[in-house]
């Protein structure tokens, strides 16, 4: 048995001469021909492997046979490890019985899984590989040279007729250090955009042939987030390695599901989902003084390319649900065209590439990923008793801040609430972090209000979108938008003001 421990990313295929060159230019890089790998993945009709979470493939290069099959492991962050067991065959289809009894499960009937088996999927690509020896790769969690093998996958995944691309790079460990990984990969994005790859090509394989794309309904990704299933026996570090590690992995899965084909109305949903995950790890970091300078700047470039977001959810929400606030009105078409124009003018299907584009993304994803291998080294200093005070210190800070930012006594504008949507969408996000650890429902009663003027601040976008729009297309709507207006900032005044006056569910 091997333990596979590996990195993977994703690039843009133009980049495939570059990354060559990169590699190639490694002190004491040792390159390897490049081979042509063709791979069978087996499973039976009703999935037996992929319940037990095994993996199970026979691949091929040139005349020899390999069946490989991978037990379940876990993910930190984007670093892989499974156990893995080969074995050299002269087939094309796997012989269960060759494998060590001891990684089936308990009463497992191999017999009928084998008799079951069938090809699903494969995966046919070239392999270009490096080795290299990365000296002291991060002091904070190991020291000595680590080997590494590089590979650059390139070719394509198909079942039942379809296809996807392979364009990835995995850097696996051979001996040493799981930082030299990081090291690597650090190197190589400073380079060339790269992105955390969650998907293996199993996996990948598996939804291609169950014709599933992960952008439709995927109930692993709470709306927008969830509330994290913290214990009160955790320890603070423990904590943030939760929070980093759930912030990442949603981050991960909303990506995979952005890249899928989306109506607006979805991609601006997954969108908005991505944008809390992002907010939610900066906030976490933060809570722990672990924001560093580095981290901070990645975090306010993404956030920058974000900011279309506002603006697609509110074109969304009147072409949508919040149509009624102009259906009844005579020249409500044209508004409807102008919407419509408008959210064709964000470019949403484009927004992704570019995104993934910028150097920084990349960077971020792979310094979470470092900040998760260094809690698993070292402790962070605690700052508070327990993790119960400590959750009580963050939201009370987050509270402390939204009665600044809006004061009971203080009257405010439309505008006011527009620049303070991101404060009070921070604050309910703290609350997600840490609201499992308080009764259910103190937590949500004190939450409910908040909540609602979130949605009163996107309809006073949409008015004021309206306002513009109609002014665009020379229709008088003033007067009659300026009533709803009003009368929706008068509810709203009048909920904040009862809001801040309720006692807080973690006091």
């Amino acid at each position: 048995m091997d333990a596979e421990i590996e990195l993977k990313l994703f690039f843009p295929p133009n980049y495939q001469e570059t990354l060559i060159k990169i590699l190639d230019a490694f002190p004491g890089a040792e390159a390897h021909a490049e081979v042509q790998l063709a791979n069978g993945y087996f499973d039976t009709p009703e999935l037996q492997l992929r319940c037990w979470d095994m993996g199970l493939r026979v691949r091929r290069r040139d005349a020899h046979r390999e069946q490989t099959i991978k037990t379940s492991g876990k993910v930190v962050g984007g670093i892989h490890s499974r156990p893995e067991y080969n074995v050299t065959i002269t087939q094309n289809v796997p012989d269960l019985s060759l494998f060590p009894a001891k990684i089936w499960p308990e009463g497992a009937d191999v017999a009928a899984t084998q008799a079951g088996l069938a090809c699903l999927f494969h995966t046919d690509f070239t392999r270009r590989a490096w080795h290299i020896k990365v000296e002291g790769a991060d002091s904070a969690c190991g020291a000595g040279a680590s080997l590494v093998e590089v590979a650059l996958d390139l070719g394509k995944i198909t079942a039942k007729g379809r296809q996807q691309a392979i364009c990835e790079l995995e850097f696996e460990l051979l001996s040493g250090d799981t930082s030299a990984l990081l090291t690597l990969a650090n190197l190589v994005a400073k380079r060339v955009p790269v992105r955390l790859g969650k998907a293996s090509k199993a996996q990948r394989g598996y939804q291609l042939a169950a014709s599933q794309s992960v952008a439709k309904g995927n109930s692993q990704v709470p709306q927008p987030l969830d509330f994290i299933a913290l214990s009160p026996e955790l320890s603070q570090t423990q904590t943030l390695q939760a929070l980093v590690e759930t912030g990442l992995e949603r981050w991960q899965l909303l990506e995979a599901q952005l890249a899928a084909d989306n109506d607006p109305c979805e991609a601006v949903a997954l969108w908005t989902r991505l944008r809390a995950c992002i907010r939610f790890l900066r906030l976490s970091l933060a809570q722990f003084d672990l924001l560093d300078s580095m981290l901070a700047s990645g975090f306010t470039r993404i956030e920058a390319e974000l900011a279309f977001i506002d603006q697609g959810k509110t074109l969304v929400g009147l072409l949508g649900k919040d149509a009624n606030l102009f259906a009844k009105h005579p020249r409500a078409q044209i508004l409807s065209d102008a919407l419509v124009q408008a959210l064709d003018g964000l470019k949403l299907p484009q927004r992704l590439s570019g995104l993934w584009a910028l150097p920084e993304y990349g960077q971020l994803q792979l310094a979470l990923v470092q900040q998760l291998l260094r809690l698993e080294a070292s402790q962070v200093p605690p700052r508070a008793a327990n993790l119960k005070d400590f959750a009580d210190f963050c939201q009370q800070a987050s509270w402390s801040r939204l009665q600044q930012a809006m004061p009971v006594q203080a009257k405010l504008a439309s505008q006011d609430y527009l620049q303070l949507a991101n404060t009070l969408d921070e604050c309910l996000l703290v609350g997600l972090a840490y609201g499992g650890l308080y009764p259910q429902a103190l937590r949500d009663e004190f939450r409910a209000p908040w909540q609602d003027l979130a949605v009163g601040i996107h309809v006073l976008g949409c008015y004021l979108l309206l306002a513009e729009l109609s002014t665009a297309a020379g229709l008088d709507m003033e007067s009659w938008l300026y009533d709803k207006h009003q009368s929706l900032l008068f509810a709203m005044e009048h909920s904040r003001r009862s809001a801040l006056q309720n006692v807080p569910y973690w006091c």
